[in-house]
């Protein structure tokens, strides 16, 4: 099975199974003498665990990377980094029942039609826990760009028909690290908890759209034709389980508008040039040009209410069933 890795000079192998033992990762490319801070890779991978929320799935899992090469006395060696992240909270004997169950959104029909078997335990490989491996990874990355001054803050615009008024130019990370649905604005995030209480006492669910800030990137970044930054950033993002949408700059919304109201021409600031409006988010035709990157990925709801699915054997259509379709 190829198509584990992603990155080339800074390069993450994934490996593992939602109900196998453990999940994890090696990332090769990170330069020595990084000093780790273990508290910030803790609370990257608490932001992520599930179970912090009803609005969460209901796993519980520590999500501590247990680092086995690559570190010593807490720096980087330059060597592969390698670590496992236990599956504690894995029960497979749950999902015996669907065995022979091609589960709504999932990718049970698809295996079988690739590899002629299918990991009926969660996904397997395919489930949404492989990302814990990314944020480990990522934790790792960020505190490699901060020693050049590149910042990341991610934050949730929108849940479902609740939406931020106005994109914050600078969203606060504790206010967003505060908060369950990691929105950066307290009301709307009372709004989005309301919609999602609603949806839940109905059985239902909802999508949902997710903001990534990236400020102090230097000009030149990327390659030119299939490796520009925006194509290397829109698989990653397309490659997270439920992703439907990837947008930068303006995205969508730039086909409606006028050449004239888009473009983005330099102005000087002090001694540096910058774009004067930032529509492209500073994603020009080749590579990134030093400022702001702004992109968001859009995921879309699970129904729990109306799944069906369908048997193996027979094409045998279920009725509904809410179980089959949670992550």
């Amino acid at each position: 099975m190829a198509g584990n890795i992603f990155g080339q000079l800074f390069r993450l192998t994934s490996f593992g199974e939602s109900h196998g033992p453990y999940i994890g990762g090696v990332l090769d490319g990170m330069p020595s003498g990084v000093v780790i801070d273990y508290d910030v890779l803790r609370q990257e991978m608490e932001r992520r665990r599930p179970g912090m929320s009803e609005f969460q799935s209901p796993r519980a899992e520590a999500d501590i990377p247990e680092f086995i090469s690559g570190l010593f006395n807490g720096m980087t060696t330059g060597a592969p980094i390698a670590f496992l992240i236990p599956n504690t909270g894995q029960q497979p004997a749950d999902y015996k029942h669907l065995e022979g169950v091609y589960r709504p959104s999932h990718a049970g029909y698809v295996w079988d039609a690739k590899f002629g078997f299918h990991d009926y335990r969660g996904g397997g490989r395919s489930s949404a826990r492989e990302t814990a491996v990314r944020v480990a990874a990522g934790a790792l990355a960020r505190q490699l760009l901060r020693m050049y001054g590149i910042t990341i803050t991610g934050f949730t615009s929108r849940i479902g028909t609740v939406s931020l008024s106005v994109l914050p130019e600078n969203p606060d990370p504790e206010v967003i690290n505060k908060s369950l649905l990691r929105c950066p604005d307290p009301q709307t995030e009372t709004e989005m908890n309301a919609l999602l209480s609603r949806l839940r006492k109905e059985g239902d669910s909802t999508g949902g759209i997710v903001h990534c800030r990236i400020t102090g990137v230097p000009a030149g970044i990327g390659e030119p034709v299939f490796d520009r930054l925006q194509a290397d950033l829109a698989k990653a993002m397309m490659s997270i389980n439920a992703a439907k949408g990837f947008e930068y700059g303006e995205g969508f919304v730039a086909a409606s508008r006028k050449g004239s109201e888009h473009n983005d021409p330099y102005t000087r600031s002090g001694s540096k040039l910058k774009p004067a409006t930032n529509h492209e988010k500073s994603v020009s035709m080749l590579h990134l040009n030093r400022f702001l990157l702004s992109k968001k990925c859009r995921t879309p709801p699970i129904n729990l209410e109306n799944c069906r699915s369908s048997s193996l054997a027979d094409g045998t259509t279920f009725a509904s069933y809410p179980e089959l379709c949670r992550w």
